[in-house]
């Protein structure tokens, strides 16, 4: 095989595996696609002062109407979504570190029973409030 046969053989290889990566990651990154199992968890700090419990819950991004959260025997669920910003529906994306879809993270708490006394959200993240009963 000549020297310049090989060469543009490499090129079409290499050609062809890009084509098939980029493929592969609009399979993967679809925007639009639904999302019925969270892909994602956001990071919690619990405090307690007393009798009351605070949890903080990371959700940058998040509007308020987009979380859920429940109190369950064993500790606290909050679930949710975080959509893919508007303004990259048609953007070359260079880097994508922060999560986006659905997210849902239990959080175990202290022995005892609660209620949620207090929900808010204060620079970009989820404030809830519970004390025992």
């Amino acid at each position: 095989m000549r020297s310049r046969e090989r060469s543009f053989w490499m090129w079409a290889e290499t050609l062809e595996l890009l084509q098939g990566g980029e493929q592969l990651q609009r399979r993967f990154f679809t925007l639009d696609a639904p999302q019925p199992v969270p892909c994602w968890e956001p990071a919690v700090d619990v405090y307690q002062n007393g009798d009351e419990l605070r949890l903080l819950v990371a959700l940058p991004g998040v509007s308020p109407r987009q979380v859920e959260v429940a109190l369950e025997d064993d500790g606290v669920l909050v679930r949710g979504e975080r959509p893919m910003p508007s303004l990259v529906s048609r953007a070359a994306i260079h880097r994508l570190e922060i999560p986006y879809g659905r997210f849902e993270r239990r959080i175990p708490l202290p022995a005892g029973r609660y209620r949620l006394h207090q929900r808010f959200i204060e620079d970009g993240c989820l404030m809830l409030v519970l004390y025992p009963f």
